[in-house]
């Protein structure tokens, strides 16, 4: 591994988000139960985590549950919930083994109060882990965060009597879920779609993004890999010129 140059640590990003597409095609596909896509979903969760902490990326992202997800037939969300539940009990001792920290945003208090209670629990007991962050989105929405910072914002300045102050792009990054946290680097999204699907929409401002066909249950090791080659073959500019960049490499 240490012979591919984009593994070095100095090519690797440290912040990737996935947008993990493609669980209901993919029992579709196969006649099967759209549950039954999910829950080979979350084995590939369980892969694409342990792939990660193995390369070394810091910081992964999962966008595991959309608030839109919530207008899913209740079947299909209620087993999606007690999945979720499932996972974060039976791969608590693989985080811990692996020293991987849990972190979670989104509205959490819109999960089931079984979810939430587990959740917490994993997200405590993960605390000193810092070889990796694992952070899932869950009844996430991009919009509905800016505007809770937003209106947080509102309510501070005129605790302060201040209605008139002036926000900049560092103190409304703490106003964020994901306050304290680098920005992604890179984003891959599965399945073929082209759409960011109100992922982190503030904090994706200079991310890369990188699209497969692969359907998530599909996605390996090795196409995490493609992505992160495809990512170091790309240059970073931030704004300024070619020149700039490599007079700064």
């Amino acid at each position: 591994m240490d012979s591919l140059p984009y593994l070095q640590d100095s090519h690797l990003p440290r912040h990737v988000a996935i947008i993990m597409d493609g669980n209901g095609r993919w029992a579709q596909e196969k006649n099967l139960p759209r549950i039954e896509g999910h829950r080979q979903g979350s084995e590939t969760v369980e892969a694409i985590v342990e792939a990660s902490r193995e390369i070394g990326i810091a910081h992964l992202t999962l966008y595991a549950f959309s608030q839109e997800n919530w207008h899913r037939p209740q079947v299909e969300v209620r087993a999606l919930m007690q999945l979720l539940k499932h996972f974060l009990l039976s791969k608590k001792q693989k985080l811990l083994d692996n020293d991987i920290r849990l972190l979670a945003i989104g509205q959490i208090d819109s999960l089931p109060q079984d979810v939430q209670q587990t959740l917490t629990r994993t997200i405590k007991d993960t605390r000193h882990c810092s070889s990796m962050t694992l952070t899932l989105a869950l009844s996430y929405s991009s919009r509905g965060e800016i505007l809770d910072a937003v209106n947080l914002a509102i309510r501070q300045a005129m605790a302060k009597n201040e209605p008139s102050l002036l926000m900049d792009e560092k103190s409304f990054d703490q106003l964020l879920y994901t306050d304290g946290r680098v920005p992604p680097d890179l984003l891959i999204r599965t399945s073929g779609e082209y759409r960011i699907s109100n992922f982190l929409l503030w904090q994706m401002a200079y991310t890369e993004l990188y699209f497969t066909d692969k359907l998530w249950p599909d996605f390996k090791k090795e196409d995490l890999l493609l992505a992160l080659q495809e990512y170091y073959q790309r240059e970073r500019r931030f704004g300024r010129t070619r020149e700039q960049v490599l007079a700064t490499c």
